[in-house]
């Protein structure tokens, strides 16, 4: 599969649900026991058990609608340190040599917000070291450290970014284990659509940036970048996964390889009495400052001024709003909506490069259901609707069909 040396290390992430009680721990301890006795030599790549982090963010509501982001991140990087060190524990007990580590242990370094921050770069030695006496390396996904010493996360599905970003680092495969059994054409709780086989960096990455919810985005993007290939399994299961990796090993190319829905979006709509361009170069700017990526942007303007609109993540829902405080101040005029009642369906393939009749079909498939969609956009590999919220269920079904995934 190119690109990594073939060792008996591997690097090996498990999700939430997977170490979600202690049952389930000393299920994963046994199996990497087993490994272990083959010789081979892991690191552990663990998130908060179950739904920890969640009950963390709702004890801080309790005290403040505002919490200080480096306080923030401080506290929910403790839901990692929980697992690591109950998996280390367990495994020691089994007899496996074994060491934990943070983030900041395991030299992750990283740059930008406490709450959404980016690895720079790992220390790889750290890893060499603790190898010389262990065979297992547990460690805190989701976290790092930046410049200035101070603990900070990597944002939502932060865990997989520190595994690939580990066995980037270490240059071995990454496998990735959860509730579901691989990649699938859609959510296979809205379809029942096929398990996929293979499928490729940008495929994933596509499928990742719409709401397809397998993988966060940037892992697979740090897999691409260092040709290192992913197994995405489920936790503890003989089922076949799915191996993301470069397209150019894959053989069959697809029209469309999935249909994903993102439901964890917010439709932005602003609106100004004229079109001035200091408006939204300061609103540019803003965004850029606050760290908030969005897509799906249109842009009007005629005799009733200016409108442009735009969606973003519905995480970002605080930093939207204090920039729109900030422009309202210098531009009292300015009118914004955000909107919730909406959601995002996205067409992705491969074989959109080569293959016609893509668009047209899509577009057949919605007007034909009569579900209206509200803007649109297009890269070389996806199409994306935004639609009403109670029409994103049957687009994708509609669309799954229509496409025989």
């Amino acid at each position: 599969m190119g690109g990594y040396s073939v060792t008996k290390r591997s690097v090996i992430k498990f999700g939430g649900t997977s170490v979600a009680d202690f049952t389930k721990l000393r299920n994963i301890s046994r199996y990497l026991k087993d490994r272990t006795a083959q010789g081979e030599q892991l690191v552990v790549v663990v998130s908060a058990m179950g739904k920890t982090t969640d009950e963390l963010l709702s004890n801080v509501e309790l005290l403040t609608a505002k919490p200080n982001e480096q306080d923030l991140a401080l506290l929910l990087t403790t839901g990692e340190q929980q697992t690591i060190s109950y998996l280390s524990i367990i495994l020691k007990e089994q007899g496996v040599a074994t060491r934990a580590m943070t983030g900041f242990q395991a030299g992750i370094r990283t740059k930008g917000h406490h709450l959404k921050s980016k690895i720079l770069n790992i220390d790889e030695q750290k890893f060499e070291q603790a190898f010389e006496t262990c065979d297992v390396v547990v460690v805190a996904g989701f976290q790092g450290m930046n410049e200035l010493g101070e603990i900070t996360t990597l944002g939502r599905g932060g865990s997989d970014t520190t595994a690939v970003a580990i066995a980037s680092a270490l240059n071995v495969s990454c496998e990735i284990y959860t509730d579901v059994a691989g990649v699938y054409g859609t959510d296979p709780r809205i379809y029942p659509a096929k398990r996929l086989d293979y499928v490729s960096y940008e495929e994933m990455m596509e499928m990742s940036a719409l709401g397809a919810g397998v993988l966060e985005t940037r892992s697979v993007e740090i897999a691409k970048n260092y040709q290192i290939p992913i197994y995405l399994g489920q936790t503890l299961s003989d089922e076949k996964g799915t191996w993301i990796m470069a397209q150019e090993e894959i053989l069959e190319r697809k029209a469309v390889t999935g249909v994903a829905l993102d439901k964890d979006m917010d439709y932005v709509t602003i609106s100004y009495p004229m079109n001035d361009s200091a408006l939204l170069k300061k609103l540019f700017e803003l965004l850029e400052q606050e760290e908030v990526n969005i897509d799906m942007i249109s842009q009007i303007v005629n005799m009733e001024g200016l409108q442009i609109s735009f969606t973003m993540k519905d995480t970002d829902t605080n930093q939207i709003n204090k920039i729109f405080t900030i422009l309202q101040s210098e531009y009292p005029p300015l009118n914004f909506i955000i909107q919730e009642d909406y959601v995002k369906v996205s067409v992705i393939g491969s074989g959109m490069r080569d293959m016609s009749g893509v668009a047209s079909k899509v577009f057949m498939t919605l007007l034909d259901n009569h579900i209206p969609f509200y803007q649109v956009t297009t890269s070389e590999i996806s199409i994306s609707y935004v639609v009403d919220q109670q029409n994103g269920r049957q687009a994708v079904e509609q669309l799954c069909s229509a496409f025989e995934l």
